[in-house]
């Protein structure tokens, strides 16, 4: 029987749902345990619901995902929350809510300004490839080093100066003094804080280490020192004032503000060829031709420029096993996506779909034409899903992970004009217990999803009590806190006797280590419980190329009846024995429970 004959009406199924035809098929690989790439514990204590899509409709994907699966190719999973090493929470942000922080605007900028010519890359940032990188706009270590000799004599002017405070008793001579660092200004700040003609160069901020150091010094003279009140603002005049006594600098004023000791050039030509002029003319070049930032929206296929960047990202920013990079796990990886495509809606469409439509897609970032960056996403109807991010490696100081996704962000905005249901972006996984997975909740406001519940919690409320334990059932806080204000005690009031064989789960430390033996006794045990009656009954279960309810009406062919225009089922439990029965009703109870009542009866459960 074919597997589009068989549908019922009151399945609501994806093809039944305006988002086009297809129906999702899986297979269910049952619990899985591992190691943890997070934690790194020896043991295989990460423990997984894992399943494999053959198709999946986007969905019914992004129900999944809103009860906590993710997917990794064609492979979903989603950890049990309660027994993994590492708790891992859905996390996600409405994208009209979203507010920018300080960090953030600032990445913006410094792309903006690379973009423009007026960005000095730092020497440990610069590429390894400089004749590439000199081209699109960043500054080689040769013009750099132009420039360092004049840095390095003012420094050496105010250790002088510091010496000869030092040496009058301006400054205590009893104490560690820290030596002068002089840094350039870059030249987008210069316009900002340059007055009148003159164009400021170079800065020190020495005066507060100094200042830092007299309060730490606990000497007989110390209330003294305390009487001088050496303020960064008191020292940075006195050790301007010694300057003056220690030579002159041709074509460089010194001023002071706010405790900085500036260097300014006496009039924005005046400074030597030799000094800046180098690095100027860099600039003019890079004015005349500003940079340009391609964001390509493409299907998700196999791309061979892709893939050599995914290479090096692994290869030097993950210090993957070369062995380990290659195209087959690439293409699994990324590449194949079981989300059935959805093509962009017309204007008399019931369902409204972006232009791009839905599914599985790869974001390009392109700077004068050359790759840097490739999102790989998930467009679904409520929102779009970040799955992955590699870029250049030779790009790390433009943060293209916050700036690719400050523009995911900014695609659900606009985007949502033209499909209002299109409100969220997904970040992935948060795991509190995981420093490096805590920035994303940089993105504010963002939710995080209750793993009992599926209910959203705002994540400022999580958070106090994630800092104490691993798992929370977070539904629990929310509804805490309508009751009484007392959030952070709430976590000794949360177990109930509903939630108890949960609790009990995350300390469990014997249970967290145990071998492939204990992973059979453990899916024993939980199994245990007998069949109940129409709780597994309307799973629709694939076998040999027709699909049936697990139990329904006693009849010997599936066939439409006229008279209530229903599909009336196959019973696939009067076609098994009570060996096979024992067998399937488990895995079936246990489907149902990991990916809800809706779901496993819409979705084609297929035996292999």
């Amino acid at each position: 029987m074919s597997s589009k004959k068989v549908k019922s009406a009151n399945d609501a199924s994806s093809s039944r749902d305006g988002l086009g035809g297809g129906e999702s098929v899986i297979a269910d690989h049952g619990r899985r345990r591992s190691t943890c790439g997070y934690c790194k514990s020896p043991a295989r204590s990460s423990i997984s619901h894992g399943l494999s899509a053959e198709t999946l409709t986007v969905s019914d994907y992004q129900a999944l995902i809103d009860r906590g699966w993710r997917r990794s190719g064609c492979y979903l999973y989603k950890h049990e929350m309660d027994k993994t090493c590492c708790p891992s929470y859905t996390i996600r942000l409405k994208a009209s809510d979203f507010v920018p922080s300080k960090e953030q605007q600032r990445v913006s900028r410094r792309l903006e300004r690379f973009l423009d010519g007026k960005l000095d890359v730092q020497p440990k940032e610069q590429t390894e490839h400089t004749g590439a990188s000199s081209s699109l706009g960043t500054t080689t270590s040769e013009e750099k080093c132009k420039v360092e000799p004049v840095m390095e004599d003012l420094s050496k002017m105010i250790d002088q100066a510091v010496q000869l405070c030092i040496q009058s008793g301006e400054l205590p001579s009893n104490m560690q003094i820290p030596k002068a660092s002089v840094k350039k200004v870059i030249c987008d700040k210069r316009k900002k804080l340059s007055k009148g003609p003159e164009q400021l160069l170079y800065t020190s901020n020495v005066a507060f280490p100094i200042a830092a150091a007299i309060k730490r010094t606990l000497t007989s003279d110390k209330v003294e020192i305390e009487g001088n009140k050496l303020s960064p603002e008191t020292i940075s005049e006195m050790l301007l004032s010694a300057m003056s006594k220690v030579g002159e600098t041709a074509g460089i004023s010194i001023k002071v503000s706010k405790g900085h000791i500036n260097f300014l050039s006496a009039s924005k030509a005046s400074l030597s060829e030799k000094d800046v002029v180098p690095n100027e003319t860099l600039h003019a070049k890079k004015d005349s031709r500003k940079l340009k930032l391609e964001m390509r929206l493409k299907r998700s296929s196999f791309d061979p420029e892709e893939h050599e960047l995914y290479k090096r990202y692994q290869l030097k920013v993950h210090n993957d096993n070369p062995s380990h990079v290659v195209e087959s796990s690439y293409r699994r990886f990324l590449v194949y996506s079981p989300l059935i495509y959805v093509q962009p809606s017309g204007h008399d469409d019931e369902q409204v779909v972006p232009p791009c439509g839905f599914g599985s897609f790869h974001q390009q970032y392109r700077v004068d034409g050359r790759l840097v960056a490739v999102g790989v996403v998930d467009i679904l109807p409520k929102c779009l899903s970040s799955v992955y991010l590699f870029w250049d490696p030779d790009y790390a100081f433009l943060s293209l992970g916050k700036y690719s996704a400050i523009q995911e962000i900014n695609w659900v905005r606009e985007n949502q004009a033209r499909c209002p249901s299109l409100e969220y972006y997904y970040l992935g996984y948060y795991i509190h217990s995981c420093s490096k997975m805590r920035y994303k909740a940089a993105y504010r406001p963002s939710e995080l999803l209750c793993p009992l519940r599926f209910k959203w919690v705002p994540f400022e409320v999580a958070r106090p009590l994630l800092d104490k334990k691993r798992y929370v059932i977070l539904s629990d806080i929310k509804e805490s806190q309508n009751q009484c204000s007392l959030v952070p005690h709430a976590s000794e009031t949360l177990a109930t006797s509903e939630h108890e064989d949960m609790e009990q789960g995350e300390t469990n430390d014997d249970f967290m280590g145990g071998s492939d033996d204990e992973d059979e006794e453990m899916d024993e045990s939980e199994s245990e419980d007998a069949y109940i009656e129409s709780d597994i009954d309307n799973i629709v279960i694939g076998l040999y190329g027709s699909q049936y309810r697990y139990k329904c009406l006693p009849l010997s062919n599936s066939h439409a009846d006229n008279k209530t225009k229903r599909w009336i089922w196959k019973d696939l439990r009067k076609m098994l024995n009570p060996v096979g029965r024992k067998q399937l009703e488990p895995m079936l109870q246990s489907y149902r429970k990991v990916v809800g009542d809706e779901l496993s009866e819409r979705m084609v459960y297929e035996i292999r």
